[in-house]
């Protein structure tokens, strides 16, 4: 989750940028820049780590100037670098940008870009799109203008797949600021004789409370006392201005009352960003950074190591890798894992999933496979993580920080690369048609819409917390697919609210669970339709029969499930293999919604850490 501040005025813009870099910090990154404009040239200054280390940079010297952009990256395309921090500068200087987003086709536009002359400095997806403006920038040769600028980064832009919010600005043009996006959030804040751009309101608060949200496809010609949007057909657009009237805190958290509900209204954008430019439904192709799927090609079994909600991720990969990719999968408990004497060898890959990467359990199995000389592979959040380090290789998942303990968009990062892994497996492997993929990839694409229908649609699941939060136990039930989500689902009603919750493999109740069944035992079955939806059916009907009350998780249009449950929350309709993506968001919002009731904290619950990294 990058950060993006610019401005314009008759402040110090570097003590104006820097500040709104350090409001933006709670967002995460690894390296941060400036850059700004001094009688006609441009000045860059970036740095590795904290905003700290490019404080000092900048200490040494005095940099005069009234306008300029910074940025905050957390990398996705190419390490934590100074050459790969931003902002990026095209050839000759004449222009710099920052970027908040991913490149779907940059190595595509790379390429071309080399082959018309232009060097790369860095190994981002961002850099393309500098060199693009520059091309079409200066190619009438014209003595360069704010709306030539804005022009240059329109037809640019037409080249670019994928997500971004971008800012612009070029030595030779002092009075304005280029502003564009694309399925990533950009503001723009008008004050008194300044105006700003920024990726979220806690940047240019403390200055104004002014702004102007860009939609999707927008461009923007950002100068002192007048604004200009344009959209994708360049006819000009009138935005309203929005009156911000939030405290600083909750200005952090885009104005939700905690970050734990911030963070499950961002798993739509998480899901796109972790398979953007790595999924392709056209080909069916699925490229991952810094490997092919043929290193692995010898592998005959697949360990999977995790702990807590990274395990359950695990458990959903269990059943990809067996069913789409047919190689035998195990997942483990970290902390069972390591004491243990698994049958590992070369032929074995061991999947390590942690959003932090440096959980102590998960870190200790990692060596254990290494050590019996096992292939490794590490799925986490953190770049540079010891996991991350450690493995063999790394996949990324894209999700920026997790300021709430209790783990939710990270899982649906976690799941959302599982299902590009296991498809790359299953066809490398030859275990399934390339039709079937497509199919697969298709509706991918569809499940971030469809989880922002489950967050538009919130009043059920209130009226149902209300109705449920003074329980003292849940039983959760879940089959198949859906049983680590019946896990997932029971772990976060226990992490936030402190009730009891089990969850439970449906066709297990007669084993112990039914016992407790009676009218005070609430009972959420994913009764969602699957192969296995018959026998799920089965098993809410032996929890009725106990006097159980039973709020079933279903697929819309189900009428059949209304007379057998007592309270139905409904979610889209998709591939059964995709509906854990689904299932598991109403799930999140309902244990959510009780611990607030309760008056929980709910981004801190007692004796939780964010990371464990202890035994």
């Amino acid at each position: 989750m990058c950060g993006i501040i610019g401005y314009l005025g008759n402040r110090q813009a570097v003590s104006v940028l820097l500040d709104g870099l350090k409001r933006l910090e709670y967002r995460g990154y690894d390296s941060a820049g400036i850059a700004v404009v001094i009688d006609g040239r441009l000045e860059l200054r970036r740095s590795v780590g904290k905003i700290a280390n490019l404080e000092l940079i900048l200490e040494k010297e005095v940099l005069d100037s009234k306008i300029g952009l910074g940025h905050t990256r957390w990398a996705t395309h190419g390490k934590p670098s100074e050459e790969n921090a931003h902002p990026h500068t095209d050839c000759r200087e004449g222009l710099v940008i920052v970027h908040n987003g991913i490149i779907e086709n940059y190595l595509t536009l790379r390429e071309q870009l080399k082959k018309q002359g232009h060097n790369f400095k860095s190994e981002t997806d961002t850099e393309v799109i500098v060199h693009l403006i520059e091309k079409y920038f200066h190619e009438e040769g014209k003595r360069p203008q704010a709306k030539e600028l804005l022009l240059a980064v329109g037809k640019a832009l037409k080249e670019v797949e994928g997500s971004y919010a971008l800012g612009v600005i070029s030595p030779e043009i002092a009075n304005a600021l280029i502003a564009a996006r694309c399925d990533s959030p950009l503001i723009i804040g008008i004050g008194e004789d300044e105006v700003f751009i920024a990726s979220d309101v806690p940047a240019i608060l403390p200055y104004t409370n002014k702004v102007i949200y860009l939609e999707n496809y927008e461009t923007a010609l950002v100068s002192i006392g007048q604004i200009q949007i344009f959209n994708r057909q360049g006819k000009e657009v009138k935005r309203d201005i929005s009156h911000i009237s939030w405290d600083p805190v909750t200005a952090e958290k885009g104005g939700y009352k905690h970050f734990m509900l911030k963070e499950i209204h961002e798993q739509p954008q998480v899901v796109r960003d972790t398979f953007r430019g790595r999924m392709f439904p056209d080909t069916g192709e699925i490229i991952f950074e810094d490997f092919t799927i043929d290193e692995f090609k010898e592998i005959e079994k697949v360990y999977i190591i995790a702990c807590g909600t990274s395990y359950h991720a695990g458990l959903v990969g269990k059943f990809l890798f067996e069913n789409l990719a047919q190689i035998p999968c195990e997942t483990d408990i970290a902390s069972e894992f390591r004491y243990r004497q698994p049958l590992v060898n070369s032929k074995t890959l061991g999947l390590v999933i942690s959003q932090s990467g440096e959980t102590a359990d998960t870190l200790a199995g990692l060596r254990i496979v290494k050590t019996k000389g096992a292939k490794t592979l590490a799925i986490c959040n953190v770049l540079g993580s010891s996991c991350a380090r450690e493995a063999d290789r790394v996949i990324y998942t894209r999700c920026g920080p997790e300021i709430g303990v209790a783990s939710t968009k990270a899982f649906v990062g976690q799941l959302t690369v599982l299902y590009l892994l296991t498809l790359s497996f299953a066809l490398q492997r030859k275990r399934i048609t390339l039709e079937k993929v497509k199919e697969i990839m298709s509706n991918l694409l569809r499940i971030p819409g469809q989880i922002d229908e489950i967050l538009m649609a919130q009043a059920v699941i209130l009226s149902l917390a209300n109705r449920f939060f003074e329980k003292k136990d849940f039983l959760y039930l879940g089959r198949h697919l859906n049983y680590p989500i019946a896990l997932e689902g029971a772990l976060k009603l226990k992490e936030l609210s402190y009730i009891h919750a089990e969850g439970y493999p449906a066709g297990e109740m007669k084993h112990g669970p039914i016992a407790l069944i009676d009218r005070e035992m609430p009972v959420v079955a994913i009764t969602t339709s699957s192969s296995v939806y018959e026998k799920i059916l089965s098993n809410v009907e032996e929890a009725k029969t106990r006097g159980g009350i039973v709020i079933a998780l279903a697929t819309e249009g189900d009428k059949r499930i209304k007379d057998k449950v007592d309270y139905v929350i409904y979610t889209p309709v998709n591939l059964e293999i995709l509906t854990p993506l689904l299932n598991v968001v109403p799930l999140q919002l309902f244990a959510y919604h009780i611990a607030v009731k309760r008056g929980c904290d709910v981004d801190q619950p007692r004796n939780l850490a964010k990371s464990v990294t202890v035994e």
